[in-house]
């Protein structure tokens, strides 16, 4: 993490609680906990939009953060502030603090009726739950929360036998909701180039 405007966002937002970033869109989550409000993203940092405050953007001429899928556009929720928000660095926090309950809200709403344990999730197995379980990830929110590399390097350290990268990818995939084989190359890469 060499990018000074990501250390410097994530020191304003550290009032909010335990602050943490990973890669997400090209770009940085941040996050607190396990719920992101805040992306950095060609130097610049974005702050997840509600209902109310992308009105709020828009009227202000904010942009949205677009990033590229499968060769098609991806327009985000997350706005660009401007590149002087550190000058009025109350009303930045002020403004992330409020992407940042307005996601946990909508990440409660979205937990209903959601998968409760670690084998139900996509190209998980009993197995896999147990390897996960061993490497002392216990839930679904656990695994979301360490994300698919650390996962990974916690069941390799915590098992004897070797563990080949086709799990990795499962594990991205049991996040993302999604079969292990439509992750792209490019996602691939860049999760085994952590490993390292």
């Amino acid at each position: 993490m060499d990018k000074p405007i990501l250390k410097d966002s994530m020191k304003l937002f550290e009032p909010l609680g335990r602050i943490k970033s990973r890669s997400m869109f090209g770009g940085y989550g941040i996050f607190v906990d396990d719920t992101m409000f805040a992306l950095i993203a060609n130097d610049k940092l974005h702050i997840r939009a509600d209902d109310k405050a992308l009105r709020n953007f828009k009227d202000r001429g904010y942009e949205p953060y677009v990033y590229t899928k499968k060769g098609l556009p991806v327009v985000t929720k997350y706005f660009a502030l401007p590149d002087d928000w550190e000058k009025d660095s109350q009303q930045t926090f002020e403004c992330a603090k409020q992407a940042w309950f307005s996601a946990k809200k909508e990440k409660v709403s979205q937990s209903v009726g959601r998968t409760a344990r670690l084998k139900d999730l996509p190209n998980l197995r009993l197995a896999t739950e147990r390897m996960l379980k061993k490497a002392g990830i216990e839930s679904v929110e656990a695994l979301e929360q360490r994300g698919s590399v650390e996962a990974f390097k916690a069941i390799k350290q915590s098992h004897s036998s070797d563990v080949s990268l086709d799990l990795l990818w499962a594990l991205e995939g049991a996040i993302q909701g999604k079969h292990w084989s439509v992750i792209p190359q490019a996602r691939k890469e860049e999760l085994q180039s952590h490993l390292i």
